[in-house]
């Protein structure tokens, strides 16, 4: 296994936001270089990252670029695209295809919870993962999870073949009832079972928080950043084997790289410090949407539904009354997507969310701060 710290190709950089095939490969192949010179290899990404185009993205950056040793590589197959068990063949070899290699070293169910484990039943997709291992196209099979610990037990103690378990961890959701990280990580200790973080950083929450957390944090150590302290507080915990963390900017992978070279667990002192910032960072939270995009891929009005939220949190922290940022974006955004008052309520962005949010609801906030507001014209 390699150090500690794993490349997401959920929010790779891109050249026009509103384009999620728009990559920026001059700088992602920088980003990619700097990454493996600073002696990591590990590599996420899923069939349906970049409205399925993440794969075809790692090809290019990665595995067209490096020998086959030089790095892992993880993917995923997500149960809720099949209609039948025959179509996890089709998949699978569409994936080696799109990421132009002959074997897996990770190899995900992903995002599991209660409906998608049923349907990973009904297509007995368990046995076909450990088929593809018994064939050598994989070489570690794992579920990445987003439900309760007591499915998650369920899960485990039915599947004690799988290789290990990828969770949702940070301390902001540590104690969450939603996504009860805690209580997760306590289950995959229960069956032993090694651990991979995802969103380490809440989709960017806990790299950005709010002045007074960042106060805190500068004063007990000014040299470190704000993200190293989540990334930090998810590799120290036992069992952690790897942390994914989404990298768009040269900035944050050799912010990254630098701490995690020679990772040192936090101290007592830090947690301290951790859980008086984790209480101020709860009350400035409005929407705990992680940009994870799942949700949008699923709404038939093609509403941006994760930008919205975005814009909606950023006026919700803003202390003037002035909305003229949010809304030029918000404007823009709805001249190629749905409103966010064109929700319909069908539910099936809820039944996509990792976060369990209630989003038809949410969307109502969000048009209600958003929709038919108009800016004044500047006439000068």
């Amino acid at each position: 296994m390699s150090k500690k710290l794993g490349f997401g190709f959920m929010r790779l950089p891109l050249l026009n936001r509103d384009d999620q095939t728009s990559f920026d490969f001059a700088l992602l192949n920088k980003l990619v270089d700097t990454f493996i010179e600073k002696g990591f290899s590990y590599f996420d990404t899923a069939f349906v990252y970049h409205k399925f185009k993440s794969e075809e993205a790692i090809r290019k950056a990665v595995v067209e670029r490096y020998p086959r040793n030089a790095f892992q590589l993880a993917t995923k197959l997500k149960t809720s695209l099949l209609k039948s068990e025959e179509e996890q063949e089709d998949i699978f070899n569409e994936q080696l295809a799109k990421c132009g290699v002959t074997f897996f070293d990770y190899y995900l169910i992903h995002n599991i919870g209660y409906s998608a484990y049923q349907q990973a039943n009904q297509f007995n997709t368990f046995d076909f993962v450990q088929s593809k291992k018994r064939e050598g196209k994989v070489l570690n099979v794992g579920i990445s999870f987003h439900d309760t610990p007591e499915l998650l037990d369920e899960v485990l103690t039915a599947h004690p073949e799988l290789d290990f378990v990828q969770l949702q961890i940070n301390y902001i959701d540590w104690e969450d009832s939603g996504i009860q990280s805690r209580r997760c990580w306590e289950v995959a200790r229960k069956h032993n079972m090694p651990v991979i973080v995802m969103e380490p950083c809440k989709g960017g929450d806990l790299a950005a928080v709010p002045q007074e957390a960042k106060q805190m944090m500068k004063i007990y150590n000014p040299e470190m950043s704000i993200p190293s302290w989540a990334i930090r507080f998810a590799a120290s915990l036992e069992g952690v084997m790897m942390v994914l963390t989404g990298m768009n900017t040269m900035a944050q992978v050799l912010d990254n790289t630098s701490y995690m070279t020679d990772f040192q667990p936090l101290r007592e002192e830090e947690y301290k410090v951790i859980w008086a910032v984790a209480d101020i960072i709860s009350k400035n939270i409005v929407i705990s949407c992680t940009n994870c995009r799942y949700c949008e891929n699923e709404c038939p009005q093609k509403i941006a539904i994760p930008d919205y939220f975005a814009l909606y949190n950023g006026r919700k922290r803003t202390i003037t009354e002035d909305l003229s940022s949010q809304f030029v974006y918000y404007i823009n955004l709805a001249s190629t997507h749905g409103k966010a008052g064109d929700c319909i309520s069908c539910g099936e962005c809820e039944k996509a969310c990792p976060q369990h949010l209630n989003i038809s609801e949410l969307l109502k906030d969000v048009s209600a701060t958003f929709d038919g507001i108009t800016l004044p014209t500047n006439r000068d």
